[in-house]
């Protein structure tokens, strides 16, 4: 049996056409500790993350490192240990897209995603009060998909991708202090 053949020929060509060449891109499931207070989305995880199977894994992304200083720690160099800071701190993380197909790991390829069930995981977790979108590319992709909670804030952040040359660490720092002051 040809794969994707329960669809109509030419959707399954298209598939199979970037299925097969590795475009096919899947977002990790949710890192959600008890009494979230926030919830941090990105767009889609890129490749380094893909292989490592860790949110945020390209060594020139600075989410970690952002975080990190954030909440006045030092960098956890081990994964489970960065988890676990989410969780100390009541600290989501997600992604707005299931699943896209896109060539590398830039944001501006992402096409014909399927965005996660974001507000299912709010309505699931009510202590939420504020989704903040780590670059415009996963604010745009939310505002496409879902509608804004109006007893909900929401804050666009700059990215943490290293493509986002034009914010050094400190600037990000600054502009990433309004995740501190709804936690605090």
């Amino acid at each position: 049996m040809e794969p994707f053949s329960y669809l109509p020929r030419k959707a399954a060509e298209k598939i199979s056409f970037y299925y097969f060449r590795g475009m096919l891109k899947k977002s990790f499931a949710p890192i959600v500790p008890d009494n979230s207070r926030v919830l941090i989305l990105g767009s889609l995880p890129g490749d380094r993350s893909l292989t490592e199977n860790q949110y945020y894994a390209h060594p020139q992304n600075r989410f970690w490192k952002t975080i990190s200083v954030l909440f006045n720690t030092a960098l956890p160099t081990i994964y489970s240990e960065r988890v676990a800071l989410l969780h100390r701190e009541g600290v989501a993380l997600w992604d707005v897209c299931e699943m896209a197909f896109r060539k590398g790991s830039m944001d501006t390829d992402i096409m014909q995603e399927v965005p996660n069930k974001i507000p299912e995981l709010l309505a699931d977790n009510p202590s939420i009060k504020a989704v903040f979108f780590n670059g415009l590319k996963a604010q745009k992709l939310y505002d496409r998909y879902f509608t804004r909670d109006p007893g909900l804030q929401y804050i666009t952040l700059p990215s943490t991708s290293p493509a986002n040359a034009s914010f050094n660490q400190e600037r990000l720092l600054e502009k990433w202090q309004p995740v501190l002051e709804v936690l605090r």
